[in-house]
């Protein structure tokens, strides 16, 4: 996979991190983009969960580095509409032509309909609001709209042959009970990428959704594991880096007949 590069948003920490370094390793160049969240307290959510949210990439790219790899950090809000087209001017200004990109940024609130503080995991519940749904809809549906442009426009510009996209998606059929902009914002993001593999297949461009299992990217506490084991289509609790493996094979040349699909792990 030599002299690709590639675009993973939220690559500080989890199983964005993880993609980065798995497509450096494969030598695909990677910019790092990232957002430092402050959450607010939460006993249901370990510190460690909220620490690695304000965290910078710079540890990504010196791990990419350290191996042989070529990476940059870059920090990017992507509510803003601006943020899309400066993370590719800057990808080709520093590490050339992108021709990969991995939606897998999320503005992760928990709202819900049901007029209840906390959920069955003791994690703090807000009201769906305008706040909410323009947080989780920024990041996770409009954001990942407009990088998907930017890609089609300058793979088209410069006439190349071949790419690829790989959105990441949550929730289900019947929407996600106690994170519902989150599944919601998810589904438009899953549909966007849909209409990507259909529109772009004629430029070479492959695009697919990954919706992995419960993955711990330190959120996962005891009473999230109790769940999962005890719940019947859910198998595994899974690290980041078997994740990005997945996505890592999406991209490969290997799985070039491999498009507009939602490949659900467990």
């Amino acid at each position: 996979m030599s002299e690709h590069v590639a675009i993973v948003t939220g690559a500080n920490h989890g199983i964005g991190a993880a993609t980065a370094t798995a497509l450096a390793a494969a030598g695909t160049a990677v910019l790092c983009a990232y957002w430092r969240v402050r959450d607010a307290e939460d006993p249901g959510v370990p510190q460690a969960y909220r620490d690695n949210r304000l965290r910078d990439a710079d540890h990504v790219v010196a791990g990419i580095e350290a191996a042989g790899g070529r990476a940059i950090a870059v920090e990017a809000d992507l509510t803003d509409p601006a943020a899309p087209a400066r993370l590719f001017d800057t990808a080709e200004e520093l590490l050339g032509p992108v021709d990969i990109l991995i939606n897998n940024a999320t503005g992760w609130v928990q709202d819900t309909f049901t007029p209840a503080d906390t959920d069955g995991h003791g994690r703090a519940m807000q009201p769906v609001s305008h706040a909410t749904w323009s947080q989780q809809f920024a990041v996770d549906a409009m954001a990942p709209a407009l990088l998907i442009g930017e890609l089609a426009r300058r793979h088209a510009a410069r006439g190349a042959t071949w790419g690829r996209i790989i959105g990441m998606t949550s929730g289900g059929d019947l929407g996600f009970p106690t994170e519902v902009s989150y599944g919601a914002a998810k589904a438009a993001q899953t549909n966007y990428t849909m209409s990507a593999a259909s529109e772009l297949a004629a430029l070479g461009i492959t695009a697919n959704v990954v919706h992995p299992p419960v993955t711990d990217t330190g959120w996962v506490t005891d009473s999230i594991r109790e769940a999962v084991a005890s719940a019947g289509g859910l198998y595994h609790v899974a690290t980041p880096d078997e994740v990005a493996a997945v996505i890592a094979y999406l991209v490969s040349d290997a799985a070039g007949l491999i498009t507009g699909n939602v490949i659900t792990l467990r």
